[in-house]
């Protein structure tokens, strides 16, 4: 009997499409993340990149439990002496909400060029409209 191994020339992608508004955001990019990763697909592969592409909309539109908003930080560094910035989660929310997705998921995904690969492969977007209608995107059905 011979294991299966993917190969990178013979994946096919889907495109899924979630919309954020007023879902939980872990529990969301969770599921994100394995659909980017390919592990929902029985030919998943750990050392080939199968994952799909990933559209979010509405991404300033997600919810966060408790009391994150208002006490979160997110630390950044700017690479100057003393460059330790700090930002409440709820400021990034308002200003940059395709940060805190992207920032999520790639602490989800594997630290290499494979992670790096599979990150590019998502689309996060602040409104409901997005560029990737000529790829026909499936709805990607997220559990809370």
């Amino acid at each position: 009997m011979n294991t299966f191994m993917a190969k990178k020339e013979n994946v096919k992608r889907t495109w899924y499409i979630v919309d954020a508004k007023d879902k939980i955001l872990g529990r969301m990019l969770t599921t994100v993340s394995r659909v980017l990763q390919g592990k929902h697909k029985p030919e998943y592969t750990p050392h080939v990149d199968v994952g799909d592409f990933v559209i979010i909309t509405n991404a300033s539109k997600v919810k966060l439990t408790g009391k994150k908003m208002e006490e979160k930080i997110h630390y950044y560094v700017t690479h100057f002496q003393g460059g330790l910035r700090k930002r409440m989660v709820g400021k990034t929310l308002e200003t940059a909400p395709d940060k805190i997705f992207r920032r999520s998921v790639r602490r989800m995904l594997p630290r290499s060029k494979l992670g790096k690969a599979m990150l590019r492969k998502l689309k996060v977007y602040e409104g409901a409209e997005h560029p990737h209608l000529a790829q026909q995107p499936k709805e990607l059905i997220i559990r809370n």
